[in-house]
């Protein structure tokens, strides 16, 4: 081999990329596993898929200690496509999280409905995990959008992959067709980019998106624009959100949560990249248009939520859908404030607010998830008039909805979810975006109503049907509702859960300080 050769061989630093290759390698295991493994024993792989989400989230404690990178250019150490710093750290911890969450609210129903079969869904939830931790650590556009695509391309088989379920297969095919057509925009606006400026590593196209002459502006300016589109798409900004209520609807509950909560964090993630990282220069450009994008998607959001609640056969998925929307709008408003900051430390504090937030975010609202989930097993169609009583059936479980809507609210004794709004609320005051904390604290008040009417519901006595004497009341009359064991997976999701957001409400500062280190 000669000199020039070996120079271009790259030493592959195997424990920066060790959470995407380890949900990677067994979502391989997992598949090989699903062709051996008899038809009543296939709850082994949900534990191998477990195990291999442990063993993911445990990968992440030696990148403690130092950013790492690798696959960097030759000759420029300091530009490389894969980088594991604080900011990759912190947000691969909530992707797995999130998937393991979801993995334990996906084991009984997998087990109960045989119209999903178990190991296609747990090599789909694998290796859409293995896109959504890789991308964090992207630094360049090509690496972004295939991590983007990786993830997402095994989430549209997940929500439609209920056998003979017609709601599943055009949600699906609904989801498919409009994140193609926002990643078809995607790359458009990265090739006007690497026209403009000859590179995709985010850190090169930052230097030379600033020094482009007169004839390439507008081209960059297309290209920056058009880039964001796929990512708005991923974070169900308005008016890319209207896949989100049909797609939670028709997809299997595990997966809703998934998509509000993982693909979420992908969506913000790769924004965050992209216009904090590699686009700077043109922070004029994609300010404006992130801050009017936040009032209308938490507007739009929260309203659309608002009316749901005046329904009592409406389905308490598509509240949540439609709550996960205005929250969007409110993960937004820091990285718009970013595009205002006057030094790196005023953008770092910004983005941190956002992952403050996402972090809230993600465990309330699987939280919130998994009592719906509790309450499916009895009422399939999980309508908001099912949750009515649900103390007198099921206190527990009503306590802790309760906690985690109020935590959505941002009141108490849900303190984190206080905290969190005020830090967003915060990071527009200090931008001088005056304007776009007004109207978040108006869609506060808006949200207040919905969830609180929720939360009343649970408290609420049950509807009972008369009974005609003499005659016994029928069988299938209204009785107080006869307790179903809890599967031990959905039980660990709910302490689990619960435990974070008690913890969280009860040291807020711990989250706080934990994302106010975010650096790049």
């Amino acid at each position: 081999m000669t000199a020039a050769a070996a120079s271009l061989v790259q030493n592959v630093d195997w424990v920066a990329i060790a959470p995407p290759t380890i949900a990677a390698v067994v979502a391989l295991v997992v598949l090989v596993a699903d062709l051996f493994v008899r038809e009543g024993n296939k709850t082994l792989l949900a534990w191998i898929s477990l195990a291999g989400l442990v063993a993911a989230g445990l990968s992440l404690l030696p990148l403690l200690d130092g950013d790492r990178a690798t696959f960097c250019l030759v000759g420029a150490g300091d530009v490389c496509s894969y980088t594991a710093d604080r900011f990759t750290v912190v947000i691969q911890f909530l992707v797995i999280a999130g998937a393991l969450l979801t993995a334990l609210l996906s084991v009984s129903p997998l087990k109960d409905n045989k119209a999903l079969p178990e190991g296609e869904f747990w090599f789909l939830l694998l290796a859409s995990v293995a896109g959504a931790a890789l991308l964090p650590a992207s630094r360049d556009l090509a690496t972004l959008i295939v991590a983007l695509e990786v993830a997402s391309l095994p989430a549209f088989a997940l929500v439609g992959l209920k056998r003979g379920d017609r709601r599943s297969s055009e949600a699906a095919l609904k989801f498919f067709l409009s994140s193609v057509t926002a990643t078809a925009v995607s790359l458009m606006g990265v090739s006007f980019v690497y026209a403009a400026t000859g590179t995709l590593h985010l850190t090169e196209v930052a230097d030379r998106l600033g020094a482009a002459d007169g004839q390439l502006h507008v081209l960059a300016q297309t290209g920056v624009a058009l880039t964001l589109v796929g990512f708005a798409f991923k974070t169900a900004a308005v008016p890319f959100h209207f896949w989100v209520p049909d797609t939670y609807i028709g997809a299997p509950l595990p997966v809703a949560a998934y998509l509000s909560v993982v693909g979420k964090a992908v969506g913000f993630t790769g924004l965050i990249l992209v216009t904090v990282v590699a686009f700077p220069a043109y922070a004029d450009v994609w300010g404006p248009v992130l801050a009017a994008l936040a009032a209308l998607t938490m507007t739009v959001g929260n309203v659309a939520a608002l009316r749901q609640v005046g329904t009592r056969a409406y389905s308490a998925i598509r509240l949540l859908a439609w709550s996960s929307v205005g929250q969007a709008g409110y993960l937004l408003v820091p990285i718009a404030s970013a595009a205002y900051a006057d030094s790196p430390a005023e953008t770092e504090k910004a983005i941190g607010a956002t992952v403050a937030y996402a972090l809230m975010y993600a465990a309330v609202n699987l939280g919130a998830f998994a009592v719906a989930a509790l309450v499916a097993r009895t009422r399939p169609l999980n309508r908001l008039s099912d949750y009515r009583g649900l103390y007198a059936n099921r206190p527990l479980a009503a306590l802790v909805l309760g906690f985690f809507l109020l935590c959505l609210a941002g009141l108490p004794p849900g303190i984190i979810g206080l905290f969190a709004k005020v830090t967003v609320f915060a990071a527009a005051v200090d931008a001088g975006l005056g304007w776009l904390a007004v109207v978040m604290a108006a869609n506060v008040v808006i949200a207040l109503y919905y969830y609180l009417q929720w939360t009343a519901v649970l408290f609420r006595a049950p509807v009972r049907a008369p009974v005609r004497a003499p005659v016994r009341a029928p069988e299938g009359a209204a009785q107080p509702e006869k307790k179903h064991a809890v599967p031990f997976p959905l039980a660990a999701a709910l302490v689990l859960t619960t435990v974070i957001g008690v913890a969280l409400s009860g040291a807020p500062q711990l989250v706080l300080r934990f994302s106010a280190t975010v650096l790049f």
